[in-house]
């Protein structure tokens, strides 16, 4: 199954929170989810868990970074 990247538009104390959260382990349900309804925004079928990669250096735009499995025949139209 082919990975798809996401970027999602943060803040620098969102990333830090969700960076921490990474790191205990835990997860960040927001912006896992977030990552979910983008794939299906880019008219891929997720058909795994969104995996946090990281964030983006920028100092005023901050990404957080998902990489989630798509289905590679299904793509919606529209």
């Amino acid at each position: 199954m082919p990975l798809l990247r996401v970027h999602l538009d943060s803040d620098r104390v969102t990333a830090r929170r969700v960076m921490d959260l990474h790191r205990a382990g835990k997860t960040h349900h927001e912006s896992r989810e977030a990552a979910r309804a983008q794939a299906w925004r880019h008219g891929r079928t997720p058909v795994g868990e969104p995996i946090f990669v990281g964030v983006t250096n920028g100092r005023r735009h901050v990404q957080l970074l998902y990489d989630i499995e798509v289905d590679s025949d299904a793509q919606r139209s529209g």
